[in-house]
This record gives structure tokens, C-alpha cells and sequence, in this order.
């Protein structure tokens, strides 16, 4: 199947201001695009771009006084497929994770191990290392967290997820992803375009969505505690620790969001 995915972000600006941009599809779905993938702001404004430490792509720019306009668009082949489900993945030993992997077994701003690595292991100490675990753990959150927009905040933690039981996607994402850690699976935070493919349509206006990889028998794999059923669809634009590693617009400087409008629709054959 194609995707077509785009965003229109706006903001106001009283006075120039540098801004660091975290809009590009991954590296690692690059062979998917078809064409070319094109941001621009508005006004002309110049965008470079550069590859962070963790492999995603970022642009800079600096938005001129009065405020600037990022838009962007993309049209991308996808297997059509949903998450990939192993069963049989197996956990490593710690001891035999790649030197690159042991950073994500660690705590982060959202995500501290250290205030529920007992609450882990109480949960999951019972659960059968690997692909049951981390199922085990997207399930708990999953049951223990409901979704809502009103629920978010950008300073809310991991911790705090499991202690309030309401968030907003990267919550899920944050709250399992520690769970994993505690309990010795390495899990990293993704964010990307995911659309209502395969599923009835979502009414809220469309957005950009979180979720997070797991480390097991030597590779990578999606979940998503939110939802906690594959999906079909996902765009990958970036990886981290945590959400603090891939936001998606970073201002130097007092800015307002103005606009906000993501697009992630199937292109169906006329």
C-alpha cells in the first residue's frame, strides 16, 4: 500500500528565534519513499539538516519575527502487514547486549527506573522472560492507564503514569518502556505518523503518535501499550531514551503554537 503523510505547523514569533525541527521521516524508511519528501516554512526560510546521536534526522532553522509555518509531505510504500508478533523472541543476558543497547536499560528524564523497578519486579517477576513479559507489561498498562488528551502534560513522568492511571499515548509509551527496563529488557521511545489504517476512524483531529522498541534476540521490535494490538501502517520519524530525544520542534526563544494538523491516510486505488 502507499501512505500519504504530512504535517502544517505554525507558530507565532515576536522576535527571531533559532528552532530545532525533528520532522523527518527516519533513515530507516528512506528506501519507502516515494519521490522525495519535502519540508519547507513559510516565509522562505532556510532549513539545514543534520543527523543527531542517535540517528535521527533534525533540521534547524531560525524562524523570523512575526512567527513561521513548517509544512511537510511525503507519499510512502508500506507492506500493508501489522506489527510483527515472535513469540518466541528471547531476552539476553545483560552480559551479551551489544555495548550501543546498554543505554537504554538506563533511566532517563521521563522514565525512572529507580522509583518502580520494585513495582516491576512485583508485577512481572512471575512472567516468563521475553516476548511474555514485555506482552505481560504492555498489557497491565495498557488496563491501568486511560487515554485522554486532557491528560497530558509535558512534564509528567513514567512515575507519575502509574501513580495518577491516566495519559496520553507517549505515557503508555513511557510507563512500559520503564517497566521493561527495570526489568532488564532494553526499550527505546519511537514517535512517528500512525493512521487509522485497519481500524474504525479515531473522531479527535489526527496527531503524530508514540510508541517503543524492545531489544530482543538481537533486534528490535515494536509495541504499543496503548493500543495493544498490531498495527498496520506505523512511519517511523524518530527514536530515543524518551520523549525528551524526539521532540518534535525544540524553540530557543518564547514562542506560541498556532497550528496544528497532521495527515496519515491510506492512498486508495481509483
Amino acid at each position: 500500500m502507499e501512505i500519504k503523510v504530512g504535517f502544517e505547523i505554525g507558530y507565532a514569533a515576536v522576535a527571531p528565534t533559532p528552532i530545532v525541527i525533528m520532522l523527518r521521516i527516519h533513515p530507516s524508511r528512506y528506501s519507502d519513499i516515494v519521490g522525495t519528501e519535502s519540508i519547507v516554512a513559510e516565509p522562505d526560510t532556510p532549513i539545514g539538516f543534520y543527523r543527531d546521536s542517535f540517528g535521527n534526522v533534525c533540521g534547524r532553522l531560525v524562524a523570523p519575527a512575526g512567527g513561521v509555518t513548517l509544512r511537510g509531505s511525503a507519499l510512502v510504500r508500506d507492506s500493508g502487514l501489522p506489527d510483527v508478533v515472535v513469540p518466541t523472541a528471547q531476552q539476553l543476558p545483560i552480559d551479551q547486549l551489544p555495548d550501543d543497547v546498554l543505554l537504554y536499560l538506563m533511566a532517563s528524564r521521563y522514565c525512572e527506573t529507580d522509583k518502580l523497578t520494585d513495582v516491576a519486579w512485583s508485577l512481572f517477576g512471575n512472567t516468563a522472560p521475553g516476548w511474555a513479559r514485555v506482552s505481560a507489561i504492555c498489557t497491565f498498562v495498557h488496563n491501568h492507564v486511560t487515554f485522554g488528551y486532557q491528560h497530558a502534560h509535558f512534564m509528567k513522568s513514567a512515575h507519575d503514569v502509574y501513580e495518577q492511571g491516566t495519559g496520553v499515548c507517549r505515557d503508555f509509551a513511557h510507563l512500559a518502556l520503564t517497566f521493561c527496563r527495570c526489568m532488564g529488557i532494553p526499550a527505546r521511545y519511537c514517535t512517528g505518523y500512525m493512521g487509522d489504517i485497519g481500524v474504525p476512524p479515531d473522531p479527535e483531529p489526527m496527531d503524530f503518535s508514540g510508541w517503543f522498541e524492545v531489544y530482543l534476540a538481537g533486534q528490535w521490535y515494536t509495541f504499543d501499550a496503548r493500543h495493544n494490538h498490531p498495527r498496520i501502517g506505523r512511519i517511523l520519524m524518530g527514536t530515543g531514551r524518551d520523549a525528551a530525544d524526539v521532540a518534535l520542534t525544540t524553540s530557543f526563544g518564547r514562542m506560541t503554537l498556532v497550528k496544528f494538523l497532521v495527515i496519515t491516510d491510506e492512498v486508495v486505488a481509483a
